[in-house]
């Protein structure tokens, strides 16, 4: 666990490229507990989807940002939003890029197989918010459960696709090179 940039929360990092104070891209699960302050970001694009219950953003000048369960909330990290937790307390999983980093996220439910093509450039961050997966790739496979999470690289030639097969949700960050 990592304390977040404002000090108001903690958050479990699971990818950060590079693994330092200089990273392009993070993600992280935070468990956010009441409403209160964004950290700061200067920079930094933020990809953010409430895992547990709605919540909802709101920027200097009055804009607003309202994201059911499993939507996703796309925002600059500064200025820094307030979030509102109208249903109470979520876990969220929050994709963070800068430096020119790219990536998407996608929330799914998973009901039988969902394939991920190889693509030149691109690694994908699979986690799992609940249920079961397992991921088949070139002979290779991995089983994940709740709160676990992989990174899927396919080989830059001769690629196979990736088959993730079980019941339950995903959380689907696309990253770009």
């Amino acid at each position: 666990m990592e304390p977040w940039a404002n000090g108001l929360g903690q958050t479990a990092v699971l990818l950060r490229e590079p693994d330092d104070e200089n990273w392009r891209a993070r993600a992280s699960i935070a468990k956010v507990e009441r409403d209160g302050p964004f950290s700061e970001l200067p920079d930094t694009q933020r990809l953010l989807v409430p895992l547990d219950a709605p919540m909802e953003l709101r920027f200097p000048g009055g804009r607003r940002q309202r994201a059911q369960r499993f939507g996703v909330l796309l925002f600059d990290g500064a200025p820094a939003p307030w979030g509102i937790l109208p249903e109470g307390a979520t876990r969220d999983f929050n994709l963070m890029l800068r430096g020119g980093a790219r990536g998407e996220v996608f929330a799914r439910t998973l009901v039988d197989s969902q394939v991920l093509l190889p693509e030149v450039g691109v690694r994908w961050l699979i986690y799992v918010n609940r249920g079961r997966a397992q991921i088949a790739c070139g002979g290779t496979s991995l089983s994940l459960e709740p709160d676990d999470a992989a990174l899927l690289v396919f080989p830059t030639s001769g690629a196979q696709r990736a088959v993730i097969e079980g019941g339950g949700e995903l959380v689907l960050a696309k990253l770009y090179d």
